[in-house]
C-alpha cells in the first residue's frame, strides 16, 4: 500500500484484530467494529485506531465508522450472512470503492460474486495449501 487509506474492518475475532493492528501499523486509518466491547482485547497495544461497539449490519454504525468516507471495507465476521449484507450495504448504499468479504461455506462464493463481491475463502485457501504441499 503506497498511500494511507481508511479501512472499516467488521469483526473483531482473530483475524479481524490481525488486519486491523497490521493495517494500522503501515499507517492506515483504520476503524474495528465488532457487537462485544470483550473482541476488541484482541487488538494490540500498537493498535492507534478507533473500535465501535456495534452491529455493523445497522446503517447507524456504519455511519458512525464513517463508512461513506472508507476507500475500503472488510466483512471477516465468522457469519458468511453477516458478511454478505454487510459487504452488499458498503458498496451500494457507501459506494466504499473496495469490499472484501470472508465466506466459509466455498458453496456460497457464487452468490458473493453475483452480488459483485470479492471474497476470500478460508476453507477454499485451506484445501489448496494441502492439496498443493500433498503433491510437493
Amino acid at each position: 500500500m503506497a498511500q494511507s487509506q481508511y479501512i472499516v474492518v467488521v469483526g473483531c475475532g482473530r483475524l479481524g484484530s490481525i488486519l486491523a493492528c497490521r493495517l494500522s501499523s503501515q499507517g492506515n486509518s483504520v476503524v474495528v467494529i465488532d457487537p462485544y466491547e470483550s473482541s476488541f482485547n484482541n487488538l494490540n497495544s500498537e493498535f492507534s485506531g478507533f473500535q465501535i461497539v456495534g452491529d455493523a449490519s445497522e446503517l447507524a454504525v456504519l455511519r458512525s465508522a464513517k463508512a461513506d468516507k472508507a476507500d475500503c471495507l472488510l466483512a471477516v465476521t465468522d457469519k458468511d450472512n453477516v458478511n454478505l449484507m454487510v459487504a452488499q450495504i458498503a458498496k451500494n448504499i457507501f459506494q466504499i470503492p473496495t469490499v472484501l468479504a470472508r465466506v466459509f461455506d466455498p458453496a456460497r462464493e457464487k452468490i458473493y460474486r453475483d452480488f459483485g463481491i470479492a471474497t476470500i475463502s478460508p476453507t477454499q485457501l485451506s484445501a489448496d495449501a494441502f492439496i498443493t504441499n500433498l503433491s510437493s
